[in-house]
């Protein structure tokens, strides 16, 4: 099978059976990307798949290839850091740091989404052509994403920051 992960191309032979998360830590040895509950509930595994945020848990290997797949060790340039990794260290966005590379890539593939002016839950109005990304809505968008820790607010406030959401998503967060 052959995949693009991280920009570069990569050839694996597995199971049909196997899935992305295990084709990644197991088969690759891309260990950034972890195995939290393997059921989808925890987003510890999130990586994102041609943009677009997925649990690889309960992926099948099979059906992403040829697809860009982007895990945590994809997000920096070289030594240079993800702008949303310098965010998560100046605001203390992890304490174990477990979760943080599923909190990275969803916050990303979040972005995606909001830029694309996808609603969620808590969205007011469904009609707005303009979304704001208060702390409500970028709570509920990470949802998905547990840290055992409680290191929320530091999330919360890394990903406003380095999404340069509107100032009261950040202040609603202290």
């Amino acid at each position: 099978m052959d995949f693009l992960i991280n920009g570069a191309p990569v050839s694996a032979e597995v199971d049909v059976r196997t899935s992305l998360l295990d084709l990644l830590r197991e088969h690759l040895r891309l260990t950034g990307t972890k195995k939290g509950c393997d059921q989808g509930a925890c987003g510890a595994c999130t990586v994102l798949v041609d943009g677009e945020r997925i649990n690889s848990c309960l992926a099948l290997a099979v059906q992403y290839q040829g697809r860009e797949i982007t895990t945590v060790e994809g997000l920096a340039q070289g030594s240079q850091l993800h702008p949303m990794q310098k965010a998560f260290i100046a605001h203390d966005g992890f304490q174990c740091g477990y979760c943080t590379p599923g909190q990275l890539c969803s916050a990303l593939g979040m972005q995606e989404e909001f830029q694309r002016g996808v609603p969620s839950h808590v969205t007011a109005d469904l009609a707005s052509e303009h979304l704001v990304l208060s702390h409500d809505e970028l709570r509920e968008r990470m949802s998905g994403n547990l840290c055992r820790c409680g290191a929320y607010n530091g999330i919360v406030d890394a990903i406003a920051d380095a999404l340069d959401a509107p100032q009261a998503a950040k202040q609603e967060a202290a």
